[in-house]
């Protein structure tokens, strides 16, 4: 990994390019992120920097965590994040990253979490298809079906796709193509759809599979 920014997710739009085609966007708010703690090989066995994004009151923050921002001279942040760089001898603690270290054209891995779902069923969770309408299948239109047979194997294989929890966990987008950026606004249009809710935090990354 050569750079890596953490994010906010502002939401879709579409800009046009040079030929009138029409490009589906994500618009990212990333950074400015400040440096709290660089990490090296010889202190922790790898190198990484630790950057910390978004401004928090010091009341919602633990005497812990408002010693570490202390000591690097950085104001409260509600967000912090360990980025595992190849080479960090370009950056200092204290110092701030934007999002002009991100380039129109490059691609980018964005990693965020999802909407939450709640409980769902196996037709929302899976896209299983409903039972007929007709001949008395119902009231089960929704249900799984059969859960396997009665003799063998007596019971449900692992793994089968039922009902439960979707939803509210971490995903990573691959390869998205860096659109457009705004270094005054700090902004990140990105080419499709990004993880997460509007105002969800994101983490993004150059692309480890171009």
């Amino acid at each position: 990994m050569k750079k890596g920014l953490i994010g906010k997710k502002l939401g879709m739009t579409q800009i046009f390019d040079e030929k009138g085609n029409v490009i589906p966007v994500t618009l990212i708010e990333a950074g400015p992120c400040a440096v709290v703690q660089k990490k090296s090989v010889a202190n922790d066995g790898y190198d990484a920097l630790q950057l910390a994004f978004e401004d928090a009151k010091e009341k919602h923050l633990t005497k812990a965590e408002l010693g570490h921002f202390k000591k690097s001279g950085v104001s409260p942040k509600k967000h912090l994040k360990e980025f595992r760089l190849d080479d960090t001898s370009a950056y200092e603690v204290g110092s701030v990253v934007t999002v002009d270290t991100f380039a129109a054209g490059d691609k980018v891995d964005i990693t965020g979490i999802t909407k939450g779902r709640g409980f769902s069923g196996c037709v929302k969770r899976w896209g299983h298809h409903i039972l007929r309408m007709t001949h008395g299948t119902g009231p089960i239109h929704r249900q799984c079906g059969s859960m396997g047979a009665n003799s063998t194997p007596s019971r449900v294989y692992k793994n089968k796709k039922m009902a439960g929890q979707y939803g509210n966990e971490q995903v990573t987008i691959l390869n998205l193509v860096a659109v457009k950026i705004d270094a005054e606004k700090n902004l990140i249009a990105v080419k499709g759809a990004v993880p997460g809710s509007k105002g969800g935090i994101v983490f993004l990354r150059d692309s480890v599979k171009a």
